[in-house]
């Protein structure tokens, strides 16, 4: 008996790999060769491309599509109809295949936004905030909130997902940081 859940109107490919206490809810379609971790949860509506590798405790809410060249790590929120792509310069006539996908990596506790858009080939960095209706088109520092069309850097957050101020401390846990080259770094 498995050890995780999938909803009878899904559908679950061969060769996939599916983690303990993860919940596969109505209406979703894992492709061949993908890889999910344990304790995630796919809502409504959620298409998991052929080879795409999602890690564990992973939210992915109601109507998106993880396409093959998509990486989510750890503990990533993907925000209610959000969307990612595959490929920078598509065209029906000229199809790519999987030789043209670009790569798009969204790192250890980022969250995205509904509706926000991820073009591919950009990484987003660890506990990224990228907000509603955004669209990243660069990659995304290590705790950079980020809004607008294009999205652009707006300020920090913290792990636990609150704004910081200009001091980098977070009044909601303590967590102090400081700016790297990369984003923020977490002080001792």
């Amino acid at each position: 008996m498995a050890d995780y859940f999938v909803h009878e109107s899904s559908y679950i490919d061969d060769n996939v790999s599916i983690g303990q206490g993860t919940k596969i809810w109505h209406f979703c379609h894992v492709q061949g060769g993908a890889s999910i971790g344990e304790g995630c949860s796919l809502g409504q509506n959620v298409n998991v491309g052929n080879n795409v590798k999602i890690g564990s405790h992973v939210k992915i809410q109601n109507n998106v599509s993880i396409y093959e060249g998509v990486e989510i790590e750890d503990y990533v929120f993907c925000g209610p109809s959000m969307v990612f792509t595959n490929v920078l310069t598509p065209r029906s006539k000229y199809p790519t295949g999987s030789a043209g996908y670009s790569k798009t990596l969204i790192k250890e506790g980022a969250s995205i936004g509904a509706n926000a858009t991820i073009v591919c080939g950009h990484t987003v960095g660890r506990n990224a905030l990228i907000a509603s209706g955004a669209v990243v088109t660069k990659d995304v520092l290590d705790h950079a909130l980020m809004a607008g069309v294009p999205a652009r850097w707006i300020g920090w957050v913290c792990e636990c997902g609150q704004k910081l101020d200009s001091d980098l401390i977070c009044y909601e846990c303590g967590r102090k940081y400081e700016e790297a080259e990369n984003g923020l770094i977490l002080l001792p």
